[in-house]
């Protein structure tokens, strides 16, 4: 099976940014079961390295069988399972289900009622599938651990970089800001320069059962979107009522089946009537279980807290932007205050910006590279 060949002017080398000879070295892949991962599985097969396959099993296996849009259970694991027989690699499985509920699943449902919008890919990625990852590759001799992640890897002048993916389009440096340094030294992407219907290409190529299998959504253990139901699940408590009020006047404009039910920014929802203006959520209260609503020029911001961040390589001199939501746009900003160590810092905006919400991560980026970023704590609001 020769998928290299399939890729105009690249070899297995380049690929993997190994140096030497790749048939002597040893590649760890990350295999959540879906389309992406079994490429870079396929990948570093052809390429002649010894390859090793590493599933976590991240939910219940009898629960999650049959699950459409999840990632790392059920039906997902025996793809994964099956790949790795396809092209004769070896596969392991490890049971993460218990690290996984502890540090993504109750602390999403914990944000949640605090008032927070959570993102727990990023948590995620922060945990169970990068720190545990890479320990399991370590342990296992790797010379890399490999992902199925669309973002691009490039060797820079103060070490390894973090850029953005070639097709904008699949982009996921948003949900890796949080990459250390020393994690990104034995990381590799592969797909980071690929258009997802070329990965799709080779999948066909490499006769893999995954090939049509759609994308798993975001949040894989909300398959139905249904996050309430989730929070209310593990915190019983959730559904707290309470009111619905107009941040300016005071007024109190109705009352909510529970706050995990808003975040910031949503307009539909409300079921308040009557209005001269449409009105926002603009903020939530949680100490009062109050949801705090106004006009849409409430929402403006002129900057944000972060904490907890990271930083990726040195700051350049040249003009930073940010990105405060996985589908945002970057933003022109500036930054105030060390970033990386957990240090807190201040990015300010040039221009208002929208839908800000505290428990999001904001993402600065020099051109196409990550700088690194930190998670939002709380905003200023603008004007």
């Amino acid at each position: 099976m020769d998928l290299i060949s399939n890729i105009a002017g690249v070899n297995p080398a380049e690929l993997f940014q190994l140096p030497g000879s790749i048939s002597a070295r040893r590649i760890v892949v990350a295999m959540s079961g879906g389309v992406d991962s079994s490429v870079v599985a396929a990948l570093a097969a052809a390429s002649g390295a010894e390859t090793i396959g590493v599933t976590l099993q991240l939910y219940d296996y009898g629960a999650a069988t049959g699950r459409k849009g999840a990632c790392c259970a059920g039906d997902d694991i025996r793809d994964a399972r099956a790949v790795a027989d396809r092209l004769g690699i070896a596969h392991y499985v490890f049971d993460h289900e218990s690290a996984f509920r502890e540090e993504v699943v109750d602390r999403f449902a914990d944000d949640y009622l605090a008032g927070r919008t959570p993102i727990p890919c990023i948590r995620c990625n922060m945990g169970p599938k990068f720190t545990d990852l890479f320990a399991m590759a370590r342990d296992l001799g790797a010379d890399c651990l490999a992902t199925g992640h669309y973002v691009r890897r490039f060797e820079g002048a103060a070490g390894p970089e973090l850029h953005r993916a070639a097709d904008p389009a699949r982009d996921q440096s948003y949900f890796l800001y949080a990459t250390t340094e020393a994690q990104l030294d034995f990381l590799r992407f592969p797909l980071g320069g690929l258009p997802k219907s070329e990965t799709r290409r080779l999948a066909e190529a490499a006769g893999l059962r995954v090939a049509a299998k759609p994308d798993s959504q975001d949040i894989c253990f909300v398959p139905d979107g249904d996050y309430a139901r989730v929070v209310r699940q593990i915190r019983p408590e959730a559904d707290a009522q309470g009111e619905i009020v107009h941040a300016e006047s005071g007024a109190v404009l109705g009352h909510h089946r529970g706050i995990i039910h808003y975040t910031v920014g949503q307009r539909r929802g409300l079921e308040i009537g009557g209005q001269p203006e449409p009105l926002y959520v603009v903020g939530i209260a949680a100490e009062d279980r109050r949801v705090l609503v106004g006009p849409r020029r409430m929402l403006g911001v002129s900057a944000a807290r972060i904490v907890e961040t990271n930083r990726i390589g040195p700051i350049p001199d040249q003009p930073l932007m940010a990105k405060v939501r996985s589908l945002a746009k970057p933003v022109p900003v500036t930054l105030e205050g060390p970033l990386g160590d957990g240090a807190e810092a201040t990015i300010r905006f040039s221009d208002p910006e929208y839908g800000v919400a505290p428990g999001q991560a904001a993402v600065i980026y020099a051109g196409e590279r990550v700088l690194g970023g930190g998670w939002i704590a709380s905003t200023t609001p603008a004007g």
